[in-house]
């Protein structure tokens, strides 16, 4: 489709942004607990540490599947009243709530497995129109400042839900054990609550946003009928994959070393810990139990610094550049990873989390402002969900090999796990010299190219 949102966006208030963001508050607290527990749920419920990493390709392949299709939907969605992108806000939201509540419940590994597949379906579905979100209703000046308010927000929510069944735990004194089989109940509640912020958390931004329609209604309705249907929807879909703009591609190497490690962070670190720090397997036990509550306060410490520092990246991207930024931030956020290994205190485990929240900010701020200005209006949600590829890919590699690797060459020591993705973070922290960073929106597609 030709036609694009070419009239300038206004400048919001800041008030503003805060409510057209506000909604990723409630996806992250989803997303956080999924992340901080799901393994650990998984091997209540009987799996081998090698095996979780074929159970978590759930989620990668949901994204995958799930991202460029919303993304497409919602390009080619108007309505008067709720707009392009609300509506999928709204219904990822509903079937997440859902998901949320009834995880814990599971009594069996397959349904825990397949909770999870709903779980981040639903989760993508409201995640990807959200990136997109901030293309269509900031001005080229102002997308910095979106996306960066959307990673303090999402900090935020993953700063409350990761800390959650420590709280439970601790302050509650509700049980974290269970009969073999069973979720403990700090858990249990921390997703029970989960459910309800997610859903209050996107209905804010839905009630309190309004969204730009495109600039020629008729004739972006003339547009979208030409290229109905089904088969045409998947060869526009599969044409654009192959179409995207050099800078998209070059962002995407970076973000594939970058979501392989943070991956493997959610995958193994609550083994990890458990085995290298509190020096046990048995996932029955107390200690494995208190590892993994402890696990929880650890992805505190680094989603509450990518909240506090989302706000600092825009500052030294006006010094030193948006990819210097980024590539800083991952090398130390990588650093932090690889320190891990030495650490035995439990305390002390808290330090390398700072830095590796401060990569998680970037991550989640500097490459969509590098790729907004990259691309057209017109398809600004179908090409985020595309750059998603590159975030799904790198879990899917991980997912598969990952568990291989520790149990054949590793001993089943997760702690390795980390070690590799500390690697990979660097190694993507390195490839930003290849971003080329040009502000500039794109009209018309170009075949990809690596050089511009």
């Amino acid at each position: 489709m030709s036609s694009q949102l070419t009239l300038p966006q206004p400048r919001l208030t800041f008030k503003q942004i805060l409510n057209m963001s506000f909604g990723f508050f409630g996806i992250q607290f989803g997303f956080a607990l999924q992340n901080a527990n799901v393994s650990r749920i998984f091997q209540t419920l009987g799996a081998n540490i090698d095996k979780i990493g074929f159970l978590w390709i759930a989620a990668p392949l949901t994204g995958l599947l799930v991202q460029p299709i919303i993304g497409y939907l919602s390009d080619r969605t108007w309505h008067p009243r709720w707009g392009r992108r609300r509506p999928f806000f709204f219904i990822g939201a509903v079937l997440a709530s859902f998901a949320l509540f009834l995880m814990p419940q599971a009594t069996m590994l397959w349904m825990a497995a397949l909770l999870l597949w709903i779980l981040d379906a639903s989760i993508n579905i409201s995640m990807e129109p959200f990136r997109a979100f901030v293309g269509d209703k900031l001005p080229s000046s102002q997308r910095t400042t979106g996306f960066a308010t959307q990673t303090f927000f999402i900090g935020l929510g993953a700063v409350i839900a990761s800390l959650l069944p420590y709280i439970f735990t601790n302050v509650f004194h509700m049980s974290n054990t269970a009969p073999a089989g069973q979720i403990g109940d700090s858990v249990k509640y921390s997703f029970y609550i989960g459910a309800i912020v997610f859903i209050a958390s996107v209905l804010w931004t839905v009630l309190t946003t309004n969204e730009f329609p495109p600039d020629n209604i008729e004739t972006w309705e003339e547009e979208k009928l030409r290229t109905k249907g089904l088969m045409k929807g998947l060869a526009e879909i599969t044409k654009g994959i192959f179409t995207m703009p050099a800078t998209m591609f070059q962002l995407a190497i970076v973000q594939f070393f970058t979501w392989f490690a943070f991956f493997s962070m959610w995958i193994y670190t609550t083994p990890a810990i458990a085995q290298n720090a509190w020096g046990t397997v048995d996932t029955t036990s107390k200690a494995y139990q208190d590892a993994g509550d402890w696990v929880g306060v650890m992805f505190f410490v680094y989603s509450a610094v990518s909240a506090i520092t989302a706000f600092l990246l825009p500052v030294l991207a006006k010094r030193i550049g948006r990819k210097y930024t980024h590539m800083l931030c991952l090398v130390i956020g990588g650093i932090g990873f690889l320190s891990l290994i030495l650490i035995k205190s439990h305390n002390l485990l808290l330090i390398p989390m700072i830095a590796i929240g401060l990569a998680w900010s970037s991550t989640l701020t500097i490459p969509y402002a590098i790729l907004a200005g990259a691309l057209p209006a017109n398809k600004m949600g179908f090409y985020m969900g595309v750059f998603n590829f590159f975030i799904v890919i790198p879990q899917l590699v991980a997912s598969a090999i990952l568990g291989i690797v520790i149990k054949n060459i590793f001993h089943e020591q997760g702690i390795y796990a980390l070690v590799i993705g500390g690697i990979s973070m660097i190694v993507a922290g390195f490839m930003n010299f290849i971003v080329k960073d040009k502000d500039v929106p794109v009209q018309e597609m170009t075949p990809l190219q690596i050089v511009e």
